[in-house]
């Protein structure tokens, strides 16, 4: 059975690339590139590092952002979606971050933090937490961040050292400077 053709039905872009297409495809194989290099650095970090988590906090806006990425030693540990203490991370510590700031803290119940920062590390079960900035050309993109949940840790050089490497990994990828 043949079906009848109605030529004001063609479909036009059959003869012309659909550029438009083709665009939304290329930012999708984008993003899945940059998405496997985060998941493969997040996990490696965390099994390296022997620690409960690894996060990718990504800002979406200036000093907003959310865990978008996590790398977890057990289901419970998860924290994905989380925004953070919004009133304790303001521009002053923003800037400590966009000058390169690392943050290590053996015991989160032991060093001399702010009560709100205490408050939201003890809600998502951190007892050690290393913070190393994704800097790229524009700014500060995110914060890569290991949690160690069960007891205190205290952080190494070489730990740290790993951190960074793999903030600069993510922070040169061309998949995420177009991000």
């Amino acid at each position: 059975m043949q079906l009848p053709s109605f030529p004001e039905f063609e479909n036009r872009s059959s003869h012309h690339p659909n550029q438009g297409l083709q665009k939304l495809l290329n930012r999708l194989v984008i993003k899945m590139q940059r998405d496997e290099l985060i998941r493969q650095t997040t996990n490696q970090l965390r099994e390296s590092l022997q620690v409960d988590r690894v996060v990718l906090y990504y800002f979406y806006e200036q000093w907003q952002g959310q865990v978008t990425f996590e790398s977890l030693s057990a289901d419970e540990y998860s924290i994905l979606g989380s925004t953070g203490a919004s009133d304790c991370f303001n521009h002053e510590y923003a800037a400590l971050y966009l000058e390169g700031r690392v943050r290590a803290i053996a015991d989160i119940e032991l060093e001399p933090i702010q009560d709100c920062h205490r408050d939201f590390l003890r809600s998502i079960q951190v007892r050690a937490n290393l913070v190393v900035p994704i800097l790229i050309p524009r700014g500060l993109w995110g914060l890569l961040v290991a949690h160690h949940c069960q007891h205190p840790r205290n952080w190494t050089l070489a730990d740290i050292e790993l951190m960074q490497t793999g903030a600069r990994t993510l922070a040169t990828d061309s998949n995420i400077l177009e991000s």
